[in-house]
C-alpha cells in the first residue's frame, strides 16, 4: 500500500510539472502576443556549410530592430534582436521539399542578409507583407533594403 501511495505521488508530482510548464508556454505566448507587432515567424541560421533546422518563434517589431523569440524557452527576453539598418531581403520563396514540411502551413520562406551573415524566417503572406513594409520605411538614407 506505501508502494502504491509513493507512486501515485511521484506521478502526480510529474504530471503537475508538466501542467505548470505546459501552462508558462501558455501564458508566455499570450504575454507576447498582446503585444503591438508580434507574429508568427521560424528561423533558420545558415552556418557556412549546410543549412540548420528550422527554429519555430515570434518576432516583435520595435523601431529600430526585429526581435525574435523562441517558441520553446523560458525568457520573455528575444533570443536574437536584428537590427533594422544591417537588415537585406534577399528574395522570397515557397518552401520545398523538407521544408515545406518543417515550416507552418502557407508560409513562404524570406532569405535575408544580415551584415555578412544569410539567414532565413518563415512566415505567412500577410506577415511578409508587414515585414517588407517595415524595412521599406526605414528612415531616409535606407533604401537598398529590398532587392
Amino acid at each position: 500500500m506505501g508502494e502504491l501511495l509513493v507512486a501515485l505521488a511521484v506521478l502526480g508530482g510529474i504530471l503537475g510539472l508538466v501542467l505548470l510548464g505546459t501552462g508558462f508556454f501558455v501564458l508566455r505566448r499570450y504575454l507576447l502576443l498582446r503585444s503591438i507587432g508580434v507574429f508568427d515567424c521560424a528561423l533558420r541560421r545558415d552556418n557556412g556549410r549546410r543549412q540548420g533546422a528550422w527554429a519555430p518563434g515570434m518576432a516583435r517589431y520595435e523601431s529600430d530592430r526585429l526581435d525574435w523569440f523562441p517558441v520553446f524557452t523560458l525568457t520573455l527576453r528575444p533570443e536574437r534582436s536584428l537590427a533594422r539598418a544591417r537588415l537585406v531581403i534577399l528574395d522570397r520563396s515557397d518552401p520545398e521539399g523538407l521544408d515545406a514540411v518543417a515550416v507552418m502551413p502557407g508560409a513562404i520562406v524570406v532569405r535575408c542578409a544580415y551584415g555578412a551573415a544569410t539567414l532565413e524566417l518563415a512566415m505567412n503572406p500577410l506577415s511578409y507583407d508587414g515585414f517588407a513594409t517595415w524595412l521599406e520605411s526605414a528612415p531616409p538614407g535606407r533604401n537598398d533594403l529590398l532587392i
